[in-house]
């Protein structure tokens, strides 16, 4: 088997950057954080009170939560319902077009083995390698 055919078999993942010295991402991953056009709009803010969801950089507070793994799953699923907004289906389209088949990168933890992903790349990991799509 081929490299080429052994990274077709391989399913695109989402990996951590770190900065950890000598840490580089795979050839071909994406960083989806910010500032690039694929980052999530919703802005975990820490604050006195907890932690504060924040719709884009200057957009108003919607809720405080009490621990990052609360704060981090409604950033996410935000995120989620904003992207398959039909008002989105171009921006989706071309999401879609950039990230197929490439491994995202960005600063979210990854989750513990066997627990769900609240990460807006884990989203779009999904939506970009969507066989139904």
């Amino acid at each position: 088997m081929t490299a080429r055919q052994i990274a077709l078999d391989t399913q695109p993942r989402r990996l951590q950057r770190r900065r950890t010295k000598g840490w580089r991402a795979p050839d071909g991953a994406v960083y989806v954080g910010r500032p690039t056009r694929f980052a999530n709009p919703a802005r975990i803010i820490r604050a006195s009170n907890g932690l504060i969801v924040q719709w884009g950089s200057d957009g108003g507070s919607v809720g405080v939560w009490p621990n990052e793994a609360e704060a981090r799953c409604y950033a996410t699923e935000a995120f989620r319902v904003w992207i398959n907004q039909p008002g989105q289906a171009d921006t989706l389209l071309l999401f879609r077009a950039l990230l197929h088949g490439r491994d995202l990168t960005c600063w979210c933890p990854l989750p513990a083995p066997s627990q769900p992903d609240h990460c807006h790349a884990a989203v779009l990991l999904e939506l970009a390698n969507d066989a139904g799509q």
